[in-house]
């Protein structure tokens, strides 16, 4: 279409065309948007499976428990017209207690139930365990009969009404406290339920604020080994500046548990650094770095350097260097010239490069997991903990949609942030 047609009060494009000559052209319209959208459609339905629905997937479980539910559906069924005020439940709610212990002890599942239980109350998973095992010798008649007499004989503490309090907690489908427990709070269980600060010891909150810290010192580390080296690049010859350019690369081309290794053989107490100082006579005894909190910084710096340095690179090659010579030839010294002509310029990249290294720090685990003992632990080594060791995928998934929470509030700061910068640019 030319400036002319496209102009106001200009004729459409269709004037003088046939009826035939209009449907083809809608035809040929229609056929292009089919493309187009079966070009982006593999895209997209990667991106709905391998991105979204794994998140929406961890969002669910962090709140959805079944697993009681489905294991004790008979007795939570009648629980619930539990009057919490006469005592411990009637015999009805034993009875079909006893009866569903005796099915989950020949299911193999009464593990299952005892370990949602001590979760909720220390102390309940050999009570399930050792009535289940009784229980299970008993007839099916005889626990209809006197199933709730055969419970409480099997253990005391079923007469307990705590014991019952947190069966109905767990039982729920949906909750909330897999998010309390991530934020270091607990819901008590009893006739009067109020959430408090975790009676033991704060875990998850200081090893949020560890993990931040961390990746923030990671973040300025990189920044300032990154921004001179971008700065020398982008002003090389572009002979020198390729060769450059290929040893920030090279690393790309190693693999992480390589390099991470490497770094174990010189971080360790009689690695390559330790011999070195020795033999310098700088150190009399060997420092103890790794499995610390400071080899997992050092460690994590290396790795994520060129993540920092190709951003800056980038944004340097772009600034016109007679920039700087205007300003220095309008009599501003070099360090005031560099502050407010060339760092207000490189401000793009910079941002950039930190959002990256900041965000990939926060979600790195086999660095930590590697060199940094208990001492150099982040979050993600927690989560990873709960997945594999302890079996609570539900607190996992509570504390991985934390921090996904966590990373999106610092991205909409970093957003506000440099939409401010840029409008001041501007």
């Amino acid at each position: 279409m030319t400036a002319a047609a496209a102009a106001p009060g200009s004729p459409p494009a269709t004037a003088g065309l046939t009826r035939e000559q209009m449907a083809a052209a809608r035809q040929d319209r229609s056929r292009r948007r089919v493309l187009a959208l079966a070009l982006v459609a593999p895209l997209g339905f990667f991106l709905l499976f391998a991105f979204f629905a794994p998140i929406a997937s961890m969002l669910v479980r962090s709140v959805h428990n079944p697993t009681v539910a489905e294991l004790v559906p008979e007795t939570l069924a009648r629980l619930a017209g539990w009057d919490d005020a006469a005592g411990p439940p009637d015999r009805a709610v034993m009875t079909a207690m006893a009866v569903d212990l005796k099915r989950l002890q020949g299911e193999r599942s009464a593990g299952k139930l005892a370990d949602e239980l001590n979760r909720r109350l220390p102390g309940l998973s050999s009570v399930v365990k050792s009535s289940a095992r009784k229980l299970a010798q008993e007839s099916d008649e005889e626990l209809a009969a006197s199933g709730a007499e055969l419970l409480l004989a099997s253990n005391a503490r079923w007469s307990d009404p705590m014991m019952w309090y947190a069966l109905e907690a767990v039982g729920q489908p949906y909750t909330i406290n897999n998010f309390l427990t991530a934020l270091d709070l607990e819901q008590t269980i009893g006739p009067e339920s109020r959430i408090q600060a975790r009676s033991s010891a704060q875990v998850y909150i200081p090893l949020y604020l560890k993990t931040l810290r961390d990746a923030f010192i990671i973040t300025v580390c990189c920044l300032l080994l990154a921004y001179p080296l971008a700065y020398v690049i982008a002003r090389a010859s572009p002979r020198n500046a390729n060769l450059l350019l290929v040893l920030v690369l090279l690393p790309f081309w190693t693999s992480v548990l390589v390099r991470t290794t490497a770094w174990i053989a010189l971080l360790q107490t009689n690695g390559v650094l330790n011999s070195v100082l020795s033999w310098s006579g700088l150190i009399r005894q060997p420092l103890e770095i790794l499995f610390t909190e400071t080899a997992t910084i050092i460690t994590m710096t290396h790795i994520l350097l060129p993540f920092m340095i190709l951003p800056l690179y980038a944004t340097m090659k772009g600034i016109d260097p007679s920039f700087m010579r205007a300003a220095l030839s309008l009599g501003s010294r070099p360090f005031p010239a560099f502050l407010r002509v060339y760092l207000p310029m490189t401000l793009p990249g910079l941002s950039a490069g930190a959002m990256i290294v900041f965000i990939i720090s926060v979600g790195f685990f086999i660095i930590p997991a590697l060199v940094g003992g208990t001492e150099g632990q982040m979050i993600s080594n927690l989560i990873a903990f709960h997945m594999q060791q302890s079996g609570n995928w539900e607190l996992a998934a509570a504390l991985g949609a934390l921090l996904l929470f966590v990373i999106l509030v610092l991205y909409w700061v970093y957003d506000r942030l440099v939409g401010i910068d840029n409008m001041r640019l501007g």
